[in-house]
């Protein structure tokens, strides 16, 4: 080889190489680009996302039953790799709400809360559902959070939402509740009410109102003071830092210990410990569903937070990739000591509002948490459960939308039911069932409606060469001619239907002698539908009647040219439905095609 193809080669080997490293490490992408404005914009939106992030993850580590300090934990080393791995530029990974409840779910079972091994196991999840998102993501496999429809994504969030909520009223109360179910809860919260501790519950009631007139009223405010819509929108989202600043101070100065306010206690200062999480075999078993159900779950929460946010901008967001990035956090999240994480709705907007440019924020952020974690712990001693439970409640009530059942159910009864279902399922069972239940409703759903595809008898429209349902439009047919449009993909679960539609079609007509089968939606043909219509074409043509395709797509016909089915074909495949009706009444299709277009129905 000379030297100038040698060049030429190596080139192109560098060219691939570094195309390759840039799809999985993003980094490389917008990290040579960084310029001195946008370091200052990330280091300000950072400073604004850490004030907001340090309540989020105290209240999110107790939602999942962990010390407060693993949700500092599992806020710093997630936001690092995302900012390597990730590809959007806006999304603020870390504890979330739904994952961590299914986060107490999983654990409950296997230890108690405040132990070693219930800490031990919340972080094997993190690391199982960690390789689990990088299998994925490895593998492509993204489209399997498709097979959780919207309407059941949207029941399970609702139904976790008001399960969280009412899980916090206990610690805002100040009484003990325990329970995978809202009927559970309320179980055991009833006996308790006559213990309510009158402190505990000033200081969460008083939160509470507070925390909700901060999200709807205090933004006119600051708007009448002259602040602009941005920036009031960012002041209002750190509300809590003021409740929980406030609260803490009233603890402390009114020495409210004494009256059982239950308060967090003494937080570990400094960084965490790097290390392995435990290798339990037994232990990975018994996890190892719960950690397929969040790492599912926080997918699709964050890839529809992260894909929302990049439409604003017009930046693109890779979906496998961001299996690659979840993983990646995940897992560190667990040799950090934190617990599973994910893409949050609420920090990202703000991150996104406060004008965030690239992932270098998030890191940014990271070292703020950081920072907080090893010298402003001491000043959290004195801060009241009922505050963080408060914080929490208000948090996750967004995340309630039952309005949503009531539009679902009215646009579609199957889709109703299913969100119902899932509602249902996961208040009265738990998160697990009713996500299992969701997941295995969305695939019946999903093949039911398949297996019973739209199928329309089309004729020609007078004056054009289209061809429409004959039900819907003044069309001109022939009886020795049958056109039936199939408006679907023929595979297992309607291959049957196909088959025996066309024989009740073509025994309810005995005039035919000519079907024509239209496939403009056919997108594919599995072994299953190749059968049928290979039993389709023997059944007519011992039944004098010739079987004719139309407007098979490029894809569909390489694919029937591997078999016999098109030797044995009893007709032929005409490129439009008009060639198909022209070869068979070449009169009738050019008398139609002349005629004036009649109006339609």
């Amino acid at each position: 080889m000379d030297p100038q193809s040698m060049k030429k080669q190596t080139a192109g080997f560098s060219e691939r190489t570094a195309l390759v490293l840039r799809s999985y490490l993003p980094i490389l992408t917008w990290g040579p680009e960084y310029s001195r404005q946008t370091l200052v914009n990330d280091l300000i939106v950072a400073a604004i996302v850490t004030v907001m992030l340090i309540p989020q993850s105290l209240a999110y580590a107790m939602l999942a039953g962990l010390p407060p300090q693993v949700g500092l934990y599992a806020s710093m080393a997630p936001l690092l790799l995302y900012a390597i791995f990730g590809t959007s530029r806006t999304l603020a990974v870390g504890p979330v709400a739904v994952v961590s409840l299914m986060t107490a779910a999983a654990v409950a079972n296997l230890a108690a809360q405040g132990t070693a091994e219930y800490i031990g196991a919340a972080v094997a999840l993190a690391f199982i559902s960690g390789l689990l998102l990088l299998g994925m993501g490895l593998l492509r496999l993204g489209f399997l959070a498709n097979f959780l429809s919207h309407p059941v994504i949207s029941g399970f969030i609702t139904a976790s939402g008001i399960q969280i909520a009412a899980g916090q009223l206990a610690p805002v109360l100040g009484i003990h509740a325990e329970g995978e179910s809202l009927l559970a809860l309320l179980k055991s919260m009833l006996p308790e009410l006559g213990q309510i501790n009158p402190a505990t519950a000033a200081i969460g009631f008083t939160s509470l109102a507070f925390l909700f007139w901060v999200r709807r009223g205090l933004k006119p405010i600051l708007r009448r003071f002259g602040l602009g819509e941005r920036t009031a929108d960012i002041l209002t989202k750190v509300g809590p830092v003021i409740a929980i600043a406030a609260t803490t101070v009233a603890v402390w100065g009114f020495e409210l210990t004494a009256y059982d306010v239950k308060i967090v206690g003494a937080v570990p200062q400094g960084l965490p410990t790097l290390a392995m999480p435990p290798f339990d075999v037994t232990l990975w078993t018994k996890v190892l569903v719960p950690a397929l159900l969040i790492s599912i779950v926080g997918y699709v929460e964050s890839i529809s937070v992260a894909l929302t946010l990049a439409a604003k901008r017009r930046q693109r967001v890779d979906p496998d990739q961001e299996l690659v990035a979840l993983g990646a956090s995940n897992i560190g999240a667990a040799i950090s000591g934190g617990f599973p994480v994910t893409g949050g709705f609420a920090r990202s907007i703000v991150n996104f509002e406060a004008g965030a440019e690239t992932p270098a924020a998030g890191a940014f952020t990271a070292v703020g948490i950081a920072l907080a974690t090893m010298f402003l712990t001491p000043l959290l001693f004195f801060l009241p459960k009922a505050t963080l439970a408060a914080t929490i409640i208000v948090a996750v009530l967004s995340l309630v939308d039952l309005g949503a059942l009531k539009h679902t159910w009215h646009y579609s009864r199957a889709d109703g039911a299913a969100m119902a279902a899932t509602i249902l399922l996961t208040l009265l069972e738990g998160v697990e069932a009713g996500l299992l239940a969701g997941v295995g409703l969305s695939i019946f759903l999903h093949l039911y409606r398949t297996s019973k595809p739209h199928v329309a008898v089309v004729g020609q429209m007078p004056g054009t060469m289209n061809f429409r349902n004959v039900k819907r439009h003044t069309v001109v047919t022939d009886p020795k001619i049958l056109s039936l449009r199939v408006d679907a993909s023929l595979y297992f679960p309607n291959a049957r239907f196909i088959e025996d539609y066309i024989n009740r079609m073509v025994a309810a007509n005995p005039s035919v002698r000519h079907l024509i089968l239209e496939c403009p939606a056919v997108n594919t043909i599995d072994s299953s539908a190749l059968e049928s219509l290979e039993a389709i074409n023997h059944r007519l043509k011992d039944g004098g009647i010739t079987f004719h395709l139309s407007e098979v797509k490029g894809p569909i016909l390489d694919l029937l040219k591997r078999s016999s089915f098109l030797e044995e074909l009893s007709g032929k495949v005409h490129l439009t439905q008009y060639d198909a009706v022209f070869s068979v009444n070449p009169e009738l299709a050019r008398h139609t095609l002349r005629a004036q277009r009649v109006s339609s129905v």
